[in-house]
């Protein structure tokens, strides 16, 4: 199949992005299990690296879908629309990793497409209905993260109540390991599928498709690139994520990565892009204040939820300067 180069340029921009999603949230995937010293950086993310390219296998493509057509109506979807989202994505993921703060990734894609097609075509062209979805999942998905955390935390406490704490941390020294191949599942088969569906419906909108679907060398070449993000890793933010917000133990790691794996995989499931990053933070929140509310340092985390507030309009006044540049000059 020939692919023009200018195509080529906007699939390769959007592997770019779906890197950045790696390299900026491989922090999430691995911030708990380096925190706790069950393995060191390098070998933690080719840990995580590895079960974000597992996922392939595991989750289908309902993501995918909410995001190439339920955000903004397909149909005026074209080469500026898809080249101002991953810029005004990219720049705010660049932007905040190098302050450290563990923003989405998804929400950045989602204010990208939202800003390049208010500037195209006007409110007329959103989805109303997928765009509340996603907002709503922004106060959600941290909310049952927590429940969650907090919920795997009450049970493993109480079933280790007698146990020696050298036993627990033995034991759950390896239980990190099976919570966090979890996460990074639950990490990779979410965010991947988003950079699935910006290059279907780039595909979609110039022909090379006749109809929406997600062809098998993008999710491949989606799932890789995320991968290769995650080995890299965001080390600006592994400290906030795993220090910052609150003490962990691995006990603590395991309850907090179950919780936001569980959550992550229900939302894939049903199709709903949410934050990892949202996720795991709400879920450390959660173990950290089963211990005591103190355990949560909340003004850090509430220098992260200001952060989340300002995504996706922030990555979406980057999208529309990009798309109005893009169809002013080119």
């Amino acid at each position: 199949m020939h692919i023009p180069l200018d195509i080529l340029f906007l699939v390769g921009l959007a592997l770019l992005f779906d890197f950045l999603n790696g390299f900026h949230d491989s922090a999430n995937s691995i911030a708990t299990v380096v925190s706790t010293r069950v393995l060191s950086p390098k070998y933690a993310v080719m840990w995580a690296a590895a079960f974000n390219l597992f996922a392939y296998f595991w989750f289908g493509d309902h993501v995918a879908k909410t995001i190439g057509k339920g955000i903004i109506d397909i149909a005026i979807v074209d080469k500026g629309v898809i080249f101002g989202t991953l810029v005004g994505a990219c720049g705010w993921n660049i932007l905040t990793w190098y302050f450290g703060l563990p923003t989405s990734s998804s929400h950045a894609l989602i204010g990208g497409l939202i800003g390049a097609a208010l500037v195209k075509a006007g409110p007329s062209s959103l989805v109303m209905a997928g765009i509340k979805k996603t907002v709503l999942f922004i106060f959600v998905s941290p909310v049952v993260g927590l429940i969650l955390g907090l919920f795997f935390a009450s049970v493993v406490y109480w079933l280790c109540r007698n146990s020696s704490p050298f036993k627990v941390d033995h034991l759950f020294r390896k239980g990190q390991l099976f919570s966090a191949a979890l996460y990074s599942m639950g990490h990779g088969g979410n965010d991947a599928q988003k950079t699935m569906g910006i290059i279907a419906s780039l595909l979609f909108s110039v022909g090379m498709i006749d109809h929406f679907y997600i062809p098998a060398w993008v999710a491949l070449a989606c799932y890789f690139s995320i991968a290769l993000g995650t080995m890299f890793g965001g080390w600006r933010i592994v400290k906030t994520m795993g220090q910052k917000i609150a003490k962990l133990k691995p006990v603590d790691g395991f309850c907090a990565e179950a919780g936001a794996a569980g959550t992550l995989f229900i939302a894939s499931s049903i199709g709903i892009p949410v934050s990892t990053t949202h996720t795991i933070t709400g879920a450390i929140m959660g173990v950290g204040s089963r211990r005591r509310l103190s355990a949560v340092k909340w003004g850090v985390a509430g220098t992260i939820v200001w952060a989340w507030i300002l995504t996706i309009p922030c990555s979406a006044a980057i999208s529309a300067l990009a798309y109005w540049a893009s169809a002013r000059f080119f």
